[in-house]
């Protein structure tokens, strides 16, 4: 009997791999169909875009925020795959009420993405797979060159890029240090800039026109997405401005915004909108995303650094 234990340190048991998997997760779809077993999944969200050729033979259940539960029911599943972020804590517990297993991950960084994938691996029973584990060798081996490149760019004073990321544009939302997106972002040798900034409540106080409520008054609130202004983000004074296409689909509209802002990633062309998946899906994807983020950031070196 394989026992493990999911990101809210729920024990779950397994005495064989699940036949019947319904991910609430889009990356969460690719990496299961990654590790092999795409002939288990019965159910997907209607975000899960990939791979194309499996989600295109798999029924939705609706969105990762309003999953119809009574659909995922009626397909029997024997594990949801779920997270702890993407998905809501009331549907999951209403899942798992109906006795279904449901597993929910919380990478908040990419090794810990990785660490999830081999997990999963093993909830398969696919981990001695030499596909599997030459994947997942893989995709340790890119964290530790990318820390490895990090810490010689250090000693050769080649700083990482001042990186300004946003995740939604009206109102104007980015990450915190503590972030999936956060850390790809440092392996792939960008700094995010509003890495210390955490959110704060309410809204007048996190845009810097009120008094901050106190901690014990926002006990258990998520902090790690903060909504700036641009004032803020003139005064961070990012080298480069990355625009992704998800969450929110920023649009050349949006770039132009941030073209015309008084910061240095302006002033020399660092404006880039760029594939919002290689920031923020964790697992599968981000054995390749990696290497890439790093071409695409450092494209936008300066020549002086």
């Amino acid at each position: 009997m394989l026992k493990i234990r999911d990101d809210r340190q729920r024990e779950l048991l397994f005495g064989s791999a699940p036949k019947r998997v319904v991910s609430l997760v889009p990356s969460d779809t690719l990496t299961v169909a990654e590790l092999g077993c795409e002939g288990s999944l019965v159910g997907r969200t209607d975000y899960c875009e990939l791979p194309e050729n499996v989600v295109a033979k798999v029924p939705s259940i609706g969105g990762t925020k309003n999953p119809r539960l009574d659909d995922i029911a009626d397909l029997s599943p024997d594990l949801v795959i779920a997270n702890q972020e993407e998905n809501t804590k009331s549907d999951l517990e209403k899942l798992a009420q109906r006795g279904i297993r449901v597993y929910i991950a919380f990478p908040m960084r990419v090794a810990d993405g990785i660490a999830h994938m081999a997990r999963l691996a093993r909830i398969f029973k696919v981990d001695r797979d030499p596909k599997v584990r030459a994947l997942c060798k893989e995709a340790y081996e890119n964290v530790r060159e990318a820390e490895a490149l990090r810490t010689e760019g250090h000693r050769r004073e080649r700083a990482a890029l001042r990186t300004f990321c946003p995740i939604w544009m009206k109102p104007l939302m980015t990450i915190h240090g503590s972030t999936f997106i956060s850390d790809m972002l440092l392996l792939a040798g960008a700094d995010n800039v509003f890495a210390d900034r955490e959110r704060k409540y309410p809204l007048a106080a996190d845009l810097g026109r009120g008094e901050p409520l106190d901690a014990s008054a926002t006990f258990g609130r998520d902090v790690r997405y903060p909504r700036v202004t641009m004032d803020e983000v003139e005064a961070r004074a990012p080298e480069l401005i990355l625009l992704p296409d998800e969450p929110h689909p920023f649009s050349e509209e949006d770039a132009d915004v941030f073209r015309a802002t008084k910061t240095p990633a302006a002033e020399r062309g660092a404006v880039v909108r760029t594939g919002g998946k290689d920031l923020c899906w964790y697992g599968a994807r981000s054995v390749t995303a990696l290497p890439r983020l790093r071409t695409l950031v450092d494209m936008h070196r300066p020549l002086s650094v």
